[in-house]
């Protein structure tokens, strides 16, 4: 027995991979990969008694390879004696239906047919040929899209079909390189079909394949793969115990709270005590059960802050309160006040009477030097304000660039950086120059542009005062 089968046969020993007397579907592409996965298995297949099944997919991405993919691994397969069953699919229309990548519609239906043909057969494990450098791309992939330690810990040795949880994904050549794969189905003569597309630089895998990983070994780290491998290891391990202790904490907190009521459930460790990481993995378990996008703006959004409810949609928010439980709040659309008045500049002065604020201006001539200004009052260059202005409500979509900031910024966020409750966010004034820019919130700061500079030579004398207030004086 050759190196690499005593090395497969031992991953799948230690790992409890495969069991003796089981029946296994092998996913084969005929590519490399799954060519040398499809003989190693045979190879084995005697000696613990294995009955073997060929699954092929044809994508039908690449024409007539496609076709001759097909062709191919049936050929294989009537070889060895083994049964093949294959399916075709148009996956580029299918993604384009469904709205999703030709790499996700694919993976999508080629686990739709796995599991489908494993169930009709009564098998319970699918074999993937994924290897060590399938990993290392996933890391680099994973990493670069902002993954934590659960999607950085990368593809498992078994795992549940992501379509039938009943049936079971083993990979057994994970810790084994493309190289390494080369030279064992060199060495046995084992033929199998190229995909053109793997070279192909549209995809962002295959960037990383072919552009940053050749670099990263040549001029960073030759032993890549071992690197990043160990790193996996250590990272899945410990997103492994993060996610089992945020399970055992919910679960305990969850039978306290059912035997005894909600209050004690501070008396097996309050949320806040839990180590940031547990933290992360209570929230993030919670909004998958809730069927919510579990991102980390999200999870950080709910993890800072008890009681403050994060809008996710349209009609729907979440919160969690002190002790940790995530909320749904489901509510009707709010909205928006399009009330508006239009003021011109004629006079000097004048008044104007908007939603309970009186408004109060004069237009005086400056040196252009900052004054400061009374109480309820502001201060603006006239001249870039223009002759009239619009007092109204924020909107969607509104922009603002408060003075000191360098660019604008969405009004929405504006007012959560704040802290303005969202109750009071839509009472809030706004005045939009002649040119439709904000130059002011009521009660926050000045836009930017609009200051008084060393060239100001008119200044916009602004004084706001409420009806209820006006009342009492």
């Amino acid at each position: 027995m050759t190196g690499l089968l005593q090395r497969v046969e031992q991953s799948i020993q230690n790992r409890r991979l495969l069991k003796r007397n089981q029946a296994i579907l092998v996913a084969v592409s005929g590519g490399l990969d799954s060519m040398v996965l499809l003989r190693v298995l045979h190879a084995l297949a005697g000696k613990w008694r294995w009955q073997l099944t060929v699954a092929h997919f044809n994508h039908q991405l690449r024409g007539r390879s496609s076709a001759a993919d097909e062709k191919f691994v049936r050929k294989a397969a009537a070889a060895m004696r083994l049964p093949v069953v294959v399916e075709r699919a148009g996956v580029r229309r299918f993604a384009k239906k469904s709205k999703l990548s030709i790499e996700m519609a694919a993976r999508k239906l080629r686990h739709e047919f796995f599991a489908r043909v494993a169930r009709k057969r009564g098998i319970r494990v699918v074999a993937l040929a994924h290897h060590a450098d399938d990993q290392v791309e996933l890391f680099f992939l994973r990493l670069l899209r902002g993954a934590g330690g659960e999607g950085l810990a990368g593809m498992k040795w078994f795992a549940p079909s992501p379509v039938n949880s009943k049936i079971r994904l083993v990979r057994p050549l994970l810790d084994l390189t493309k190289a390494e794969l080369r030279e064992f189905a060199r060495e046995n003569k084992i033929r199998f079909r190229d995909d053109a597309t793997n070279f192909s630089l549209h995809a962002p895998r295959n960037r990383i394949r072919n552009e940053l990983l050749p670099l990263l070994r040549k001029k960073y780290q030759p032993g890549l793969a071992k690197a990043v491998l160990r790193l996996v290891e250590i990272v899945g391990a410990e997103a492994e115990f993060a996610g089992e202790a945020a399970r055992q904490w919910l679960m305990k907190r969850r039978t306290r709270n059912a035997e005894r009521g909600a209050r004690i459930s501070t008396a097996i460790g309050g949320f806040e005590k839990l180590p940031v990481a547990i933290q992360r993995r209570v929230l993030q378990l919670q909004l998958v059960e809730l069927n919510v996008p579990a991102d980390f703006e999200l999870v950080e959004s709910l993890r800072a802050s008890a009681g403050s409810f994060v809008s996710i949609g349209p009609a729907l928010s979440v919160a969690r309160d002190a002790a940790g439980t995530v909320k749904l709040l489901t509510r009707q659309p709010v909205e928006f006040n399009t009330n508006e008045l239009a003021v011109d500049f004629g006079g000097g002065a004048g008044r104007a009477d908007f939603d309970g604020l009186t408004f109060h201006w004069a237009l005086k001539s400056s040196n252009g030097l900052r004054r400061r200004s009374p109480h309820q009052t502001e201060s603006f260059d006239a001249d870039k304000v223009g002759g009239h202005i619009t007092l109204r409500h924020w909107r969607p979509g509104d922009r603002f660039q408060p003075i000191g900031l360098k660019s604008a910024v969405k009004v929405q966020d504006w007012f959560v950086n704040q802290k303005i409750p969202r109750a009071r966010r839509r009472q809030l004034v706004v005045a939009a120059a002649e040119s439709g820019e904000i130059f002011w919130i009521v009660g926050q700061r000045i836009g930017e542009n609009f200051k008084l500079t060393s060239q100001t030579k008119r200044r916009l004398i602004w004084h706001w005062q409420r009806a209820e207030m006006k009342k009492n004086q």
